[in-house]
């Protein structure tokens, strides 16, 4: 009984032993991921935001935090707002994508980058400065639009403002 597991044990270990191993030696050597992979990082279009706030409703952990002023821009459509503050918080976020759902203009994007990684949990906050100067390599997430072209985040170009949108 018991050298019959033995037997079918070492049976396994020789059928695995001259296989190539599959592991990744990260961070030496890239991994590789799809192009619908969501990370912890934000694209965000500031053309495209109209200040409506609708990402921060609805985020469930309430981790967007934007502060607005009247814009005096757009009145036909509806006024528009001027951002002062748009800051996501990573360290609470659990990547769901429903801010990215709830926004109707496409300005925010889940982005296709993991290695955030911080010693201090404040550093873990994406303020407007970062979102706006960020390298955009935008998760093709639910967005049709980008799959529909294609797209990969990390072997094309990051995209503009005026390709991102549904039409």
């Amino acid at each position: 009984m018991y050298g019959l597991g033995i037997a079918k044990g070492l049976a396994v270990t020789f059928r695995n032993l001259f296989r190539k191993p599959f592991t990744v030696q990260y961070p030496e050597e890239a991994v590789p991921q799809a192009a619908r992979f969501r990370g912890e990082e934000f694209g965000w279009f500031e053309e495209r935001c109209t200040g409506c706030a609708s990402c921060a409703k609805y985020c469930p952990l309430g981790i967007i935090k934007i502060v607005t002023h009247p814009g005096g821009s757009n009145m036909q459509e509806g006024q528009s707002y001027t951002v002062d503050t748009f800051d996501i918080d990573i360290g609470r976020c659990m990547f769901c994508g429903l801010c990215v759902e709830a926004c109707p203009y496409d300005a925010l994007f889940m982005g296709s980058g993991f290695e955030r990684g911080q010693y201090v949990r404040d550093d873990l906050i994406i303020p407007i400065e970062e979102l706006k100067s960020a390298e955009r390599r935008l998760s093709t997430w639910y967005r049709p639009q980008l799959e529909g072209k294609n797209y990969h985040p990390h072997k094309d170009e990051p995209l503009s403002w005026e390709e991102v949108g549904r039409k």
